[in-house]
């Protein structure tokens, strides 16, 4: 269960803060039903309203800064995504943003850097779903650890690059 004040990660809406408890006055829908209300952190004026009875199939609590520091330092060591071919591979990346983990976007996010690159270096364009799987695991990824660690999208990009080039 989830309270108010929570940060939480809810499927197509990136990181949300739990605004609310509450019962729905709407016709047609139980009014004894509970609903989670959502305020998705960068989508200013959107409400999302989850039932609390079903929350926990999409919903998860989101990282803290501790987690956030531990995912990153594991960065290196989170393999690829096993690419079979290029007809499923919209459908493999379709569920990798699904699982809504961190450990699955960042998979995303080296794999499909490193096809990035490939197709650079080869003088090919960098693919329509390649760029957009590409920007939605950022997106997800850097605004779930920037509420962790309290800095901008920008800010936890930067961090993340020069945490790992630190290392290398």
């Amino acid at each position: 269960m989830f309270a108010t004040g929570d940060y939480v990660i809810n499927g197509n809406n990136g990181i949300c803060l739990v605004s609310d408890i509450t019962t729905l006055d709407i016709s047609g829908v139980d009014k004894n039903r509970k609903y989670y209300l959502l305020k998705p952190v960068f989508a200013s004026g959107s409400t999302v309203y989850v039932p609390v009875d079903t929350a926990e199939k999409t919903m998860r609590k989101a990282v803290s800064r501790e987690e956030a520091l531990t995912v990153i330092a594991a960065i290196p060591d989170i393999p690829l995504i096993p690419v079979a071919d290029e007809k499923t591979l919209e459908r493999t990346y379709k569920e990798y943003i699904r699982q809504n983990s961190c450990e699955g976007w960042i998979k995303l996010i080296k794999t499909i850097y490193l096809r990035k690159e490939k197709r650079i270096m080869k003088g090919c364009k960098v693919t329509a779903v390649d760029s957009k799987y590409f920007k939605q695991a950022e997106d997800y990824l850097y605004g779930e650890f920037s509420v962790a660690l309290d800095m901008t999208k920008d800010e936890v990009r930067t961090y993340i690059e020069d945490t790992l080039n630190k290392e290398n």
